[in-house]
């Protein structure tokens, strides 16, 4: 158990503003909320991407040698892999992929109607870029919670406040959402070794003691290194709004990246060898799977399937 004698209070060393991109071939909006390619300042996290999209979405495409964390937001959003896993998250839920040594997925709005999502791409250690590939599709009824006055913690990855999420890591990574009712003071305890930021997706806060506006981004780098403690200060201001805040934390790898496209290794050696294996069916083949809204009557068939 921690010992609170040797807590570190977390500083933010910087906050920025997520980027809009505006709309594209795949999406009807787009922002980056982390850019990729300041790898070292954001290690363990490659990019945070925030998607508004009907249609078309993300069709089959592949990856690997990283994890996504997938958020929905709002709307549903319809998902399939070439192994075989196919199904629907509605808001709140989230699906953890390990692409791992390769896989071929899809991820689009039910019925070309509306899906709101974030997604996180997580860098995988070198030792486990070619591991097995895995789905969790982690629903908000299955989050660990945590509650205290004015304060609710929804765990999806690692222990908060004494509360272990779904979510399983290759490598450790706290993954928390955050709702702050107005006026309300807030510690959260993270490792001292990891990075954290935190995401304002509403309201405003201060956060380790500098104010974050809504679609800001506050990054707090490790502060110490072992098995110590550290606590993250929040606060939000009077009002009548809440506020929420995506906030993960992970160890940096301080490992070299090389990034091509979907794929993330150690180097362009084996980014241009996935390319190879890609290309020559080692990921499998393109699936030619039918739509969920063409297959089934009811949604709920895939999002609270049938026990017994």
């Amino acid at each position: 158990m921690t010992n609170r004698m040797t807590l570190t209070e977390r500083r933010v060393d910087r906050v920025h503003a997520k980027q809009p991109l505006g709309p594209d071939e795949q999406v009807d909006d787009k922002a980056l909320v982390v850019v990729p390619g300041h790898f070292q300042r954001t290690d363990p996290f490659l990019a945070l991407a925030e998607d508004w999209f009907s249609s078309p979405g993300f069709e089959w495409h592949p990856h690997r040698g990283i994890e996504t964390v997938t958020m929905v937001l709002d709307g549903v959003l319809e998902h399939g892999d070439n192994l075989g896993h196919v199904g629907a998250l509605e808001p709140g839920d989230v699906q953890w992929m390990t692409a791992g040594r390769g896989i071929i997925h899809r991820e689009l709005a039910f019925r070309n109607e509306h899906a709101h999502i974030l997604q996180l791409w997580v860098n995988l250690p070198a030792a486990d870029k070619l591991v097995e590939t895995r789905y969790q599709d982690l629903r908000q009824a299955a989050h660990a919670v945590h509650t205290e006055p004015g304060v609710k913690v929804q765990v999806i990855s690692g222990t908060a406040a004494g509360v272990t999420g779904p979510a399983l890591n290759h490598h450790p990574i706290t993954g928390l959402m955050l709702t702050l009712d107005p006026g309300t003071t807030y510690a959260q305890l993270l490792p001292a070794d990891e990075r954290a930021f935190a995401f304002v997706l509403d309201g405003r806060a201060r956060i380790g003691h500098r104010p974050v506006e809504k679609d800001q981004v506050a990054w707090s780098d490790p502060v110490a290194r072992g098995g110590e403690g550290s606590v993250l200060p929040l606060r939000t201001p009077d009002g009548d709004r809440q506020t929420r805040i995506m906030l993960f934390s992970g160890r940096p790898l301080g490992e070299p990246v090389a990034a091509g496209g979907p794929f993330v290794m150690n180097s362009r050696e084996e980014i241009e060898q996935a390319f190879r294996d890609f290309r020559s069916g080692k990921f499998g083949q393109v699936p030619r799977a039918a739509r969920l809204g063409f297959t089934v009557a009811r949604l709920e068939d895939y999002i609270q399937p049938p026990t017994g």
